[in-house]
């Protein structure tokens, strides 16, 4: 089909002035924020406004064989939304509604194009809290599904999965079909729900996302401890986690990046130099409570908590201070990203594995000759790296060693940015072959034409090495 016939086409579904080609096209449409992407120009992009008619665009596509991808706001790490110069990319900047804040359930419906920071407004105004936060509140809910995002909330409240309820997706057919509903527990027949996130986009197209809240809890207090070594961090976690003050947050920072992020942001957090001067990495805990005296009572166990296993120090930080630090700390990336880091990885460790890993990590960077500097969430063991090695094939050589060395610990590959079109190469040499081959196989009942985002997890046919057709 000539460019011309396909835009007529696609024009008939959405209306012609929804429809982007050529130069039209923004650049902005062919990539997200992974370091190494290579921009891809899509043949044309789409801005629906219903199911309906991404259905449409999605029969239209299988029946010519169409690649296409879906895509939210770009804030992706992976490059998941990284089209094909012959495909269509379906923005869904125009579904963009949270159609309910259902109070009496504790849910929202949202349509994929909501951000972050639409859902938080919208549901504190009622009380209620939609706990994921993966770092970018302009990242939509679409994408934070497609990739199961996670973020600091995790160690208390869970990532994307422990949060949606039910799903309206549409498949590559254009068939519509809703998953779940607003419950919280179900035994029929398959999960289709569980599938569907985290698959980034490579199975069905979401459009619309039913979501549990949580109570706001009005009284909230930062805690930061230094520490003289990132094993001293790690022993304190687990003492924090079964104190029963049930922590928000619970982060480590090493030297280099609280170095990197409060300067940044200009902070100045107040802690004298022989103390900044003794520590190796930080921890950041953060509590919250529904009364103010319940959350004082939390807040000194555990700063005796952190004293007890070797701070150097303790702080509770002011309102304000505590904010810019949570705040830069999210700003990680882009602060990396200033510096010049050439990759970011994001694997996932049991978190009692933290301090052996990052020895690893630290003598597979200097035998690589190559800068490696980080944070984590070390209440869930996921640690975010900032690689520095401009050379291609050293750097390619150092990330296989790091996330092999991670997955001997018995991690995996990504804690919560998603293997993408970046990462594939990784996924499909260190995984298990039976377990690619499986995944494949339930790609093929999704997408047997092999439209739906190819060269996201596995080759553009769908394909890992080896597995068959």
């Amino acid at each position: 089909m000539s460019e011309s016939d396909l835009g007529q086409h696609l024009a008939g579904i959405v209306g012609d002035a929804h429809v982007l080609m050529g130069e039209s096209v923004s650049d902005d449409y062919g990539h997200d924020e992974a370091l190494t992407v290579v921009p891809v120009r899509p043949q044309a992009v789409v801005r629906p406004k219903s199911a309906d008619q991404v259905a449409g665009v999605l029969r239209m596509a299988d029946e010519l064989g169409v690649p296409v991808t879906p895509r939210g706001s770009g804030t992706g790490l992976s490059g998941a939304c990284t089209p094909n110069e012959d495909g269509i990319v379906i923005s869904f900047e125009r579904m963009n509604q949270v159609l309910e804040i259902d109070t009496a359930n504790h849910v929202a419906v949202v349509q994929p194009g909501v951000t972050l920071d639409d859902l938080e407004k919208a549901a504190a105004a009622e009380g209620l809290l939609y706990p994921v936060r993966p770092g970018e509140m302009s990242g939509s809910l679409g994408g934070n599904v497609a990739t199961n995002a996670g973020g600091m909330n995790a160690v208390k409240y869970g990532v994307t999965r422990h949060q949606v309820l039910g799903l309206e997706a549409v498949l590559p057919s254009g068939e519509v079909i809703r998953t779940g509903g607003r419950f919280v527990k179900a035994t029929t027949g398959y999960d289709l729900t569980q599938l569907i996130i985290g698959s980034e986009g490579t199975l069905a197209v979401v459009t619309e996302v039913i979501l549990k809240l949580q109570p706001l809890l009005e009284h909230r207090a930062t805690v930061l401890a230094p520490f003289g070594t990132l094993d001293e961090v790690t022993t304190a976690v687990p003492a924090v986690v079964s104190s029963g003050v049930g922590p928000m947050i619970l982060e480590y920072i090493d030297l280099v990046t609280m170095s990197g992020i409060t300067e940044a942001v200009g902070l100045d957090l107040g802690i004298p130099d022989d103390v900044r001067q003794a520590a190796l990495a930080y921890l950041v805990v953060v509590v919250e409570s529904t009364h103010a005296d319940r959350l004082d009572g939390d807040v000194q166990l555990v700063a005796e908590l952190l004293g007890e296993r070797g701070a150097i120090d303790v702080y509770v930080l002011p309102p304000q201070a505590a904010t810019q630090l949570l705040e830069a700390r999210e700003k990680a990336f882009w602060v990396a990203k200033s510096h010049g880091a050439h990759d970011i990885i994001d694997l996932v460790v049991p978190r009692a594995s933290i301090p052996e890993y990052m020895e690893q990590v630290s003598a597979i960077a200097a035998d690589e000759e190559s800068l490696v500097v980080g944070c984590g969430h070390a209440g869930d063991g996921n640690v975010h790296l900032s690689v520095f090695q401009p050379d291609p094939d050293r750097r390619d050589r150092l990330i296989h060693r790091i996330l092999e060395a991670g997955t001997a610990l018995g991690g995996a590959i990504s804690g919560e940015h998603g293997i993408g079109t970046e990462k594939r190469s990784y996924f499909l040499e260190l995984e298990h072959p039976a377990k690619v081959a499986l995944m494949q196989r339930i790609k093929a009942a999704f997408d047997p034409n092999g439209i739906l985002n190819p060269g996201t997890l596995f080759d553009a046919a769908g394909r890992s090495p080896g597995v068959a057709p």
